[in-house]
């Protein structure tokens, strides 16, 4: 059993991976920047670490600062949690090299299912359904252009290395995919530092489906069911549920069957997510896999009654795989509450946080950092806390969000709860006929 574990993380997540270790009898090291001394994870690990300024890239993407704080505090595992360095194989890879256990995938797992162009082409091989498109990377717009036009029209350019939306433009007709394309590469580069590009055809109506797989280092995987993430704006989720009100046995069945085989096929150990688009008529294609724990893990702990956490600390430490095939035994929602104002584009709005109430009673829970007097700073992403709902039934789960939200007060900032507590009222999504296109479609204030 792993017996110190550093957290490379802040926030929400960093929190919750300490709770998780706490019930294990792990002892845990927080790691924070000068931004976040006084964060809550910092406050209730057993030992923290400061390892540079509030710059993410000076802190929190500080390999060499990350490993001289499991070195002086003698951990012997490092949780990535999400985003940051979460799936960078090369960080995973000097954990490895300095006899650390990273709670995670191999090295090669993340290379393969990093690069959406090979893990796709992975998928392929895998016997797994993928959205029809280049086989490879797009190097010329004379090529994309040849490419766009067998696919047929709509078609998305997506970054290789993308993410957040960041490197991907939709393009409804020729006219317009010369400056897509070179817009798209411009974009990538940028926020990536890398410009490659593909293409794929655009799934109309799509739902964005994903399901939770989980694996051991003996080659056994399972997986978790699905979750509903719809709910977007400008590709960044705001509402997940579990399970999704679209699905049927069969689909469900069949889209376990492909994820259990992709995960299989790059030997993955430990937690992670394959990303699906389904279309109206119920057919699906594996759009990326995310090799870490994901923001919306709560609602499949609270559908499925399994600690997600727990089970990537006890995989990591070479336990085998007691989680066991199931059909959702809850039906729980999830939104993310960000430090923005919903009423001005979702601007973002940090600040110091004057008064603050959690819901709570039945089937309420509330996974959050933040506390009466804690300053939001402005540094990193804006997720204040993420406040999940369960029920029996989906009606039930969304009662009692109406009711958290309403018992949901931060005063001293902005936040997304009123487009929550608006969309929690609203008859599409009450009826579950939504795609991922509804916020750019409809007006949620009306």
């Amino acid at each position: 059993m792993i017996k110190k574990l550093l957290i490379a993380n802040r926030g929400e997540i960093a929190l919750r991976i300490i709770r998780a270790a706490k019930e294990l009898g792990i002892k845990t090291v927080a790691v924070y920047s000068e931004a976040d001394r006084a964060s809550l994870h910092v406050r209730f690990a057993d030992e923290a670490v400061c390892i540079g300024p509030a710059q993410g890239k000076l802190s929190y993407l500080n390999i060499p600062s990350i490993i001289a704080a499991a070195d002086v505090t003698n951990a012997d595992a490092i949780h990535p949690g999400y985003g940051f360095l979460a799936e960078n194989a090369t960080f995973a890879e000097i954990c490895h090299d300095c006899n650390i256990t990273f709670v995670g995938p191999t090295p090669d797992a993340i290379v393969r299912m990093g690069n959406k162009s090979i893990a796709k082409d992975t998928m392929r091989a895998a016997g797994v359904p993928v959205v029809p498109g280049s086989d490879g990377i797009v190097t010329t717009v004379e090529d994309a252009r040849v490419i766009a036009k067998e696919v047929g029209y709509p078609v998305m350019i997506k970054a290789v290395a993308g993410g957040g939306g960041k490197g991907m433009r939709y393009v409804e007709s020729a006219d317009e995919l010369d400056r897509a394309y070179a817009t798209a590469r411009g974009e990538a580069e940028a926020s990536f530092g890398n410009g490659d590009i593909y293409i794929e055809k655009f799934i109309e109506e799509p739902r964005h489906i994903e399901i939770q797989v989980f694996a051991d280092k003996f080659g056994n995987v399972v997986h978790l069911n699905e979750r509903e993430c719809s709910i977007q704006r400008r590709h960044q989720k705001l509402i997940e549920e579990a399970p999704s009100p679209i699905m049927t046995p069969e689909l469900r069945k069949a889209m376990g069957d492909a994820s259990i085989k992709g995960a299989a096929s790059v030997d993955y150990v430990g937690a992670g997510t394959i990303e699906f688009l389904v279309d109206k008529h119920r057919n699906f294609y594996f759009m990326e896999m995310n090799t870490r724990i994901q923001v919306e893990h709560p609602v499949t702990e609270q559908s499925s009654g399994v600690d997600l956490i727990k089970e990537q600390l006890l995989v990591a430490s070479g336990e085998k795989l007691t989680l066991v095939q199931r059909d959702p035994i809850m039906h729980s929602i999830e939104c993310r509450i960000n430090a923005e104002d919903p009423y001005h584009d979702f601007r973002p709005s940090p600040g110091v946080i004057q008064s603050l109430n959690f819901p709570g009673g039945p089937g309420v829970r509330v996974d959050s950092h933040i506390y009466q007097g804690y300053t939001i700073p402005p540094y990193y992403d804006s997720m204040v806390a993420k406040l999940i709902t369960f029920a029996p039934t989906r009606d039930g789960a969304i009662a009692k969000m109406r009711r958290a939200l309403d018992e949901f007060v931060i005063e001293g900032i902005q936040t997304t709860i009123p487009f929550h507590r608006k969309m929690m009222d609203n008859k599409d999504f009450i009826a579950g006929t939504f795609d991922t296109k509804y916020l750019d479609t409809h007006d949620w204030k009306a």
